[in-house]
């Protein structure tokens, strides 16, 4: 398994690029969510936020959708 995802990378350079590309978008919202959660001492969001890689899906609900006081960023 480890074998053949390693040889997809070398073959194929695009993989290796979108998969640089969604490793920033996640850090990205990841980063902006968790700082806000911590800002307002949500524990449980933060923790799941943490912990679950959903590729930015996750985080920019929170940012966007589930916040408590003021909305948006």
């Amino acid at each position: 398994m480890v074998d053949a995802s390693f040889s997809l990378l070398q073959t194929n350079p695009q993989f290796a690029t979108l998969i640089l590309i969604l490793v920033l978008w996640e850090l990205f919202w990841k980063g902006i969510a968790l700082w806000k959660a911590a800002r307002e001492s949500q524990r449980y969001w933060f923790i799941a936020i943490l912990i679950l890689n959903t590729v930015g899906i996750l985080p920019i609900l929170y940012i966007f959708l589930f916040k408590e006081g003021k909305k948006g960023i």
